[in-house]
């Protein structure tokens, strides 16, 4: 869409991905409170009887999920619940209008919700939680009027539908915040790298700050991966690899700044300087490069490798010593990150939204 320049000023903080990466508890705190708003005056200018239930159903729905795959995935769940324990609670409030047992109410009550509860633990549990507590908001305890019922139904599929409808508002795509989190963890490795082989200390509090939050930033990478999958349609398997690629980086890191010569060893140092000075500078151009390529979509520079072919000579030489190993670590450092390099080119068209 091509919007006057002016335009595009004024809304720049709203359509630029980073800033609403940035900004996204605020987007996601007021876009929940219009939501709400909507529900009361629709439900309240309807005169819709038990209209709460629809701002209830809201809050259930998007209240706790800032991410656009995941309210999509729980309205769904939360319509199933709905339709599957509303279903139910009809036919209990029936049964009782019928019979007029309440003992057998609570009965039919008790086992209907054990059954839920049994399948609430486990795959689908959500759907069979909902399903549960929707039966007493429909029936009560069998003593509703079948009227009050079926308007509480209503309320909720109200509410569902307009949660659904506020998710694509300023939508928060889980995808951006596994964009930028990876590109904040990639430039943390290119700075341990830097500190690695320029001889810096790999004991003091700054060089274990980068590592803990790398460490943290790779469980939040994890629990993204399900949302960015069906947001962009990336497989699991393909997210797996690149979140494989990062922890082989991070592990290797810990290992060279254990194994790197001896900072006080000039003579050693300046050789591993001189023999490897090719793949110091590979390795810390493509961490920045990736980097830069996930912030701002440009994803051109992927595309370019940059690499040198590591000399298999060198990959199959025996370890003799540390050095050794430390040469060895570096170049197969520097291909995992090609091949990171390489699966997030091949991928850039679907996460670059």
């Amino acid at each position: 869409m091509n919007l006057p320049f002016f335009a595009r000023r004024l809304l720049r903080p709203l359509l630029d991905p980073y800033r609403r990466f940035r900004h996204a508890k605020l987007i996601h705190a007021a876009r929940v409170s219009v939501g709400l708003l909507a529900t009361i005056l629709l439900t309240t200018g309807l005169n819709l009887p038990h209209g709460e239930w629809a701002s209830v159903t809201m809050l259930i729905v998007i209240g706790g999920l800032q991410h656009h795959g995941n309210i999509g995935k729980k309205a769904v769940e939360r319509a199933y619940g709905t339709l599957i324990g509303a279903s139910v609670g009809l036919l209990l409030v029936v049964q009782q209008a019928y019979f007029g047992l309440p003992l057998l109410t609570y009965l039919l009550m008790s086992v209907v919700c054990g059954f839920f509860s049994y399948h609430a633990i486990g795959k689908g549990g959500y759907i069979a939680l909902l399903s549960a507590i929707t039966v007493f908001i429909v029936a009560g305890h069998g003593d509703n009027p079948i009227s009050d019922g079926l308007w509480r139904t209503v309320d909720i599929l109200i509410g569902i539908v307009l949660a659904l409808a506020f998710s694509f508002a300023l939508p928060l795509y889980a995808v951006y915040s596994w964009r930028y989190n990876l590109a904040s963890a990639l430039r943390d490795c290119a700075q341990i790298y830097s500190r690695i082989i320029n001889s810096q200390s790999v004991t003091d509090d700054e060089h274990l700050k980068l590592l803990n939050r790398l460490n943290g930033a790779m469980v939040q990478l994890r629990s993204l991966m399900p949302s960015v999958s069906k947001e962009v349609r990336i497989s699991m398997t393909e997210l797996d690899a690149i979140q494989r690629h990062l922890r082989m980086c991070i592990s290797t890191l810990e290992i060279l700044g254990n194994t790197r010569p001896d900072p006080r060893d000039e003579q050693a140092t300046a050789r591993m300087q001189v023999m490897l000075k090719t793949e110091h500078r590979q390795i810390r151009v493509q961490l920045v490069g990736m980097a830069r390529a996930l912030k701002s979509g440009v994803t051109e520079r992927l595309e370019r490798s940059g690499s040198v072919t590591p000399n298999v000579t060198l990959l199959e030489a025996p370890v003799h010593n540390g050095l050794d190993g430390y040469r060895l670590l570096t170049l197969q450092l520097a291909a995992n990150i090609d091949g990171m390099r390489e699966r997030l080119f091949r991928s850039s068209a679907r996460w670059k939204i």
